[in-house]
C-alpha cells in the first residue's frame, strides 16, 4: 500500500509546488516586468493621490462632468452585475424610459442607448462618443467654457477600436473628466 501512496503524495506535492506556487509567481513576475501599470490595476493618480482606475467606472453627477453609464450595482465593485430583467420586462422598459427622459432633460440631446442602459458588469469605465458628445453643452455651460473647445477635448479622448477591428470607439469617463478639470477648471462657488 505504501508503494501506491508514496507516488500519489509526491505528485500532489510536486503539482502543488508547480501550479500553486511557481506558475503564479512566474506569471505575476512577468506581468510586473512587462506591464506594471496594468498589473497594478491601471490606477490613475492626481496630485500624488490615487483617484481611480481607468478600468472601473465611478459615479460622476456634477453638471461639469461626463456622466458614466448607468450601473445596476451603484458602481459597487463588490456587487457587480447587470439587471436580471429581460428585454420584454415592463419594469425594464419603464426604467429605461425614465432614464432616457432624465438624460434628455439634463443634456438637451437625444439619449444614446448606452446612456440609459447598464453594462454587463455595471462598472464599464467607457461611454460611447455619442453619449459624450451629447453632454457637451451641459459641461461647457457648467465650466464656462466654449462648447467647441470641450468637443475638441472629448474628441482627443476618443479611443479607437483595438487594432481598428475589435470593439467600438469609446471614451474613458475618468480620464476625460480629469482632462476637463485640468483644461477647464470649475470655479469654486462664491458665498
Amino acid at each position: 500500500m505504501l508503494s501506491h501512496l508514496r507516488p500519489a503524495v509526491s505528485m500532489i506535492l510536486i503539482f502543488t509546488a508547480v501550479t500553486g506556487v511557481a506558475y503564479p509567481l512566474a506569471v505575476t513576475g512577468a506581468a510586473q516586468a512587462l506591464f506594471p501599470t496594468a498589473a497594478n490595476g491601471s490606477l490613475i493618480e492626481k496630485n500624488g493621490a490615487v483617484v481611480g482606475s481607468s478600468l472601473i467606472a465611478q459615479p460622476f453627477a456634477g453638471p461639469g462632468y461626463l456622466h458614466p453609464r448607468a450601473s445596476a450595482s451603484g458602481w459597487n465593485a463588490a456587487g457587480t452585475g447587470a439587471t436580471n430583467l429581460g428585454p420584454t420586462s415592463a419594469a425594464l422598459i419603464a426604467q429605461t424610459a425614465e432614464a432616457r427622459a432624465a438624460w434628455e432633460a439634463l443634456n438637451g440631446a437625444p439619449a444614446p442607448i448606452d446612456a440609459v442602459t447598464t453594462s454587463g458588469s455595471g462598472l464599464d469605465p467607457h461611454i460611447s462618443p455619442e453619449s459624450a458628445f451629447g453632454q457637451i453643452e451641459r459641461i461647457a455651460l457648467a465650466r464656462g467654457a466654449d462648447p467647441f473647445a470641450v468637443r475638441e477635448l472629448i474628441t482627443a479622448h476618443v479611443e479607437a477600436p483595438v487594432l481598428g477591428l475589435y470593439g467600438l470607439a469609446r471614451v474613458n469617463v475618468l480620464e476625460t473628466n480629469l482632462a476637463l478639470d485640468a483644461v477647464f477648471p470649475i470655479a469654486p462657488a462664491t458665498p
